[in-house]
């Protein structure tokens, strides 16, 4: 993986760059950002340029012995470790090397629900359990066989809970030459521990145009068609990815007949809706409906805000932008966004589906139909 490789994050690739010319190679780094944005391969690529044997000005010559191992992730100073859904406490993450190397050479962008895929886990627990932290251990405490440098890379730390605590002492003061490199994608579930002995690499979101020029270029999407799943997917590569196999935006029609009913308050349509229609799409496809949700909104606040120039929204989707904006008013919006942005919080984290969206369209009833805001208008 060459940072050429991976699209958009121009200054991050260069700082990264320039911290090895410099020589300025911190110990231990912490790769923030949310899932998609790239973390895991700016990771891949910057150890990769580390260890290069025939730098480039910025990135690495991807011709010489190390790049050709680190480009098949099997440089035997490259180590990983990752969350895994294990059956046995003994399990350590080099168990499902084989598959986690594919998993990353098919999808650098990788989210964790991929990766259970590739495992056919179900619905099991993710964890970094205390056995691959004493392995990391053991593994970082041998020499390095050939690079300048031994890399761990550690995606979704938050995972490691109270066993993180083994590798304390390790990422503050480990052998010469070693490069701790921590992905994550949720700061406050990663012990506190851990943060104060990383140095911090914030990552933010793809832009819109970056998921763009990535579906345009590298899947071959159609320009109209990349644009619409750009923007439902925002910033989110590994959703872009996901939303390619669906020929129409799957989530536009759901979204527009649920808003109906909700600001016509027709009680009847809306069970019908959680109790059959939401369940159907499954935990991810909640997820996503409830993000496209969030954006949509977040457009009609912009043509409300006279920033008609930012909105990206096209064809039908732009004419219900405009038509609904015309009906509610700004903080109508915005407790709907706040209201759905905590719904997609809850989703992640197993709710029942059908009592958090009966919920969910119960109060957006109440915020359209018939809630009070301080100019004393009531929107009936």
């Amino acid at each position: 993986m060459q940072f050429k490789d991976i699209i958009g994050h121009h200054k991050i690739k260069t700082h990264l760059a320039q911290t090895v010319k410099e020589n300025r190679v911190s110990h231990a780094q912490l790769f923030l950002g949310p899932e998609g944005s790239g973390g895991l391969a700016l990771a891949v690529a910057y150890a990769q340029y580390v260890n290069c044997e025939q730098k480039a000005e910025n990135d690495s010559c991807g011709i010489c012995s190390s790049c050709r191992k680190y480009q098949k992730l099997i440089h035997p100073d490259l180590h990983f470790s990752y969350p895994f859904f294990a059956s046995g406490e003994k399990d350590v993450a080099t168990s499902y090397l084989e598959e986690w190397r594919a998993a990353f050479l098919d999808n650098p962008y990788m989210g964790l629900d991929y990766w259970r895929h590739q495992l056919e886990a179900g619905n099991k627990q993710a964890n970094i359990n205390i056995a691959e932290a004493h392995d990391i251990i053991k593994k970082l405490s041998l020499k390095a066989f050939e690079a300048e440098y031994k890399v761990l890379i550690l995606w979704l730390p938050e995972y490691l809970n109270v066993q993180g605590n083994a590798l304390l002492k390790l990422i503050e003061e480990p052998p010469e030459k070693t490069l701790f490199l921590l992905i994550s994608e949720n700061q406050d579930r990663i012990l506190n521990t851990i943060i104060s002995r990383t140095q911090l690499v914030k990552i933010p979101k793809f832009s819109h145009s970056d998921v763009k020029q990535y579906l345009t270029a590298e899947k071959a999407i159609a320009e109209e068609r990349a644009s619409e799943i750009a923007f439902i997917a925002d910033g989110n590569v590994q959703t872009a990815i996901e939303l390619i196999k669906d020929d129409t935006n799957p989530y536009f029609d759901l979204l527009i007949n649920w808003l109906r009913f909700v600001v016509t308050d027709s009680g009847l349509h809306i069970i019908r809706l959680c109790e059959e229609d939401f369940p159907k799409l499954g935990r991810e496809n909640q997820k996503i409906f409830l993000l496209y949700a969030v954006s949509v909104f977040r457009q009609i606040l912009l043509t409300q805000t006279g920033l008609s120039q930012l909105v990206l929204l096209q064809g039908k989707e732009l004419d219900f932008v405009q038509k609904f904006g015309d009906n509610f008013i700004g903080e109508q919006l915005e407790a709907a966004i706040d209201l759905l942005e905590k719904t997609h919080y809850k989703v992640e984290r197993n709710a029942n589906p059908k009592i958090l969206f009966l919920d969910l369209s119960l109060q957006l009833v109440l915020i359209f139909k018939y809630q009070t805001f301080p100019q004393g208008t009531q929107y009936i």
